[in-house]
């Protein structure tokens, strides 16, 4: 199914888009997104991600934790193998 939205387009050419959309997306404030133009047609895309964009976001993970529960689980599966 095609949903269609007219929006309205103010000073400077700022359009609102709207809440259905931005969560469909997963748009966030401050976040971007990529307007194709193809032909008389304009398509709203959320951008591919690159490294820079990844860069930083695991800051919250505890990776010694994490990498000592991963070796606990090889460790285990491996018991289990040679059992």
């Amino acid at each position: 199914m095609k949903n269609v939205y007219r929006l309205k387009v103010y000073k400077k050419g700022i359009i609102v888009i709207p809440k259905e959309v931005r969560d469909l997306l997963q748009i966030s404030e401050d976040g971007e997104v990529e307007l194709v133009v193809e032909g008389k047609e304009v398509k709203l895309r959320r951008p591919n991600l690159t490294l820079e964009d990844l860069f930083g976001i695991d800051k919250d993970i505890d990776w010694e934790k994490e990498l000592e529960e991963l070796r606990r689980k090889e460790v285990e599966n491996e018991e289990r193998y040679i059992s």
